[in-house]
């Protein structure tokens, strides 16, 4: 079932959810998961990744993750892991747009929202001069201004952090060999990367085109049902076994969870971690890989 396509607003749909917030977690979440696959949920003996996220979403409780779904808070979490030299320069972070001081800002920036996802609530600005100040803030405000639902729409408990909502404005991160900043996310089970997400051609909020590459950045031939395929392979990145360590080293408290990292010219970066990939309602193509890459996750450890 194409949900988008019948409610094609993306507020509206929260709004929706919204009102939906009473439903128990363990009602909604397989409702959820076959609105958007068209699969009953089997929650017993789950064998699929997407299945077993809907099973970390229910059953498993880490206090960590409730401060690294915050894009300030992770900061902290990083730099006690030793690697504060991959965060990206902090102009600064605000609790209201009043606190801005939009001629002191540089040329070039990333402003946005610390509890945003998928794109969303970004601002990127590559010239200053050409930015109308008015229009910038009334877009902050309006980001800021939205309410905190009582409950994440697709039920994933470590976004329920309680954080205060703020503004992050960061140092613009680009490569010029590229026509957008190429995104790499490991995901990684147990402490260990199963297999890498390689993201170019990115539009903010809208689309981008995903490559599945295994541990050695070999692409794979599999392919998001839901994305646009990436036709040809990216280059293994400089400093790669170093990504690989950084990704292990940061993940190696949970038992799944997606590591984003960028990489200028082997200049490494933290982009976030995401411990409910899609929610858990991608497809995969061949489905198969929905199997093998279920077999990486071993809930065994947290089930009930």
């Amino acid at each position: 079932m194409n949900y988008k396509r019948i409610i094609s607003s993306r507020a509206l749909r929260a709004k929706i959810l919204a009102c939906l917030n009473w439903i128990p977690d363990r009602i909604m979440v397989p409702l959820q998961y076959w609105i958007h696959t068209g699969r009953k949920l089997n929650l017993k003996k789950p064998q699929r990744f997407t299945e077993k996220l809907q099973v970390y979403k229910l059953q498993y409780r880490n206090s960590e993750m409730l401060r690294c779904t915050d894009k300030y808070t992770v900061r902290e979490f990083v730099r006690e892991k030793g690697l504060s030299n991959i965060l990206i320069p902090l102009i600064g972070v605000y609790d209201s747009t009043d606190m801005i001081k939009f001629d002191s800002l540089p040329e070039q920036f990333v402003a946005k929202t610390s509890d945003g996802g998928g794109g969303n609530q970004v601002f990127i600005c590559r010239n200053k001069d050409i930015i109308d100040k008015n229009i910038f803030f009334s877009k902050l405000n309006d980001w800021m201004s939205q309410p905190k639902p009582k409950k994440q729409a697709g039920r994933e408990w470590a976004y329920e952090n309680g954080q205060p909502r703020r503004i992050l404005i960061e140092t613009l991160i680009s490569d010029p060999k590229f026509k957008s900043l190429l995104d790499y996310k490991f995901f990684c089970f147990h402490g260990k990367v199963g297999f890498v997400y390689g993201i170019s051609d990115r539009k903010y909020g809208e689309t981008a085109r995903i490559g599945i590459y295994d541990k050695e950045f070999n692409k794979l031939n599999v392919s998001r049902t839901d994305e646009r395929p990436q036709d040809t392979p990216l280059p293994r990145p400089k400093n790669y076994d170093l990504m690989i360590s950084i990704a292990e080293q940061l993940s190696k408290d949970f038992p799944e969870v997606r590591v984003d990292l960028y990489n200028v010219d082997g200049k490494i970066y933290f982009g976030e971690l995401t411990f409910y990939d899609g929610s858990g309602y991608m497809g995969f193509n061949p489905d198969s890989f929905d199997f093998e890459a279920g077999e990486l996750f071993d809930i065994n450890i947290f089930v009930e």
